[in-house]
């Protein structure tokens, strides 16, 4: 089996949050032992982002990493661990909600695909760019 990076990039729809995540040196964190639980945005949901956004985010390796890790949930959370849980803690330090009032959202971001499962973790693919608040605040 794949580690979690080379899972997202056999999709094909993870392209722009695989960009992200070498541009922030993030990948030797994300490929280590874990298990690590990935919310990754497809392409479709950083198109979605208000313009200038993606770029600024690249261009602020700081944030970008916060954002990123505001993705990682430590552990191997399956789909059957969030229809249980109503938060998780993110590594970047914030805790995210979850809710299944209809379908599974995350922070009000709606889970597109579950578990996809990697050697070190399990993939969500979610439908929006997550952001923690110390970020969208600013």
């Amino acid at each position: 089996m794949a580690n979690l990076l080379e899972t997202a990039d056999q999709t094909g729809s993870f392209s722009t949050f695989l960009k992200a995540v070498n541009q922030s040196d993030l990948a030797s964190t994300l490929n280590g032992e874990g298990p690590l639980t990935l919310l990754i945005p497809t392409d479709d949901a950083f198109a979605k982002l208000p313009e200038g956004t993606l770029e600024a985010l690249l261009n602020d390796e700081t944030k970008l990493k916060r954002v990123l890790m505001y993705h990682v949930v430590f552990g191997d959370v399956r789909s059957q661990d969030l229809a249980e849980i109503d938060e998780a803690p993110t590594a970047e330090g914030s805790v995210i909600a979850v809710d299944r009032s209809n379908g599974i959202t995350v922070n009000a971001t709606r889970v597109l695909e579950t578990d996809l499962l990697a050697d070190n973790g399990v993939i969500h693919s979610i439908d929006g760019v997550l952001m923690p608040a110390i970020v969208a605040g600013h």
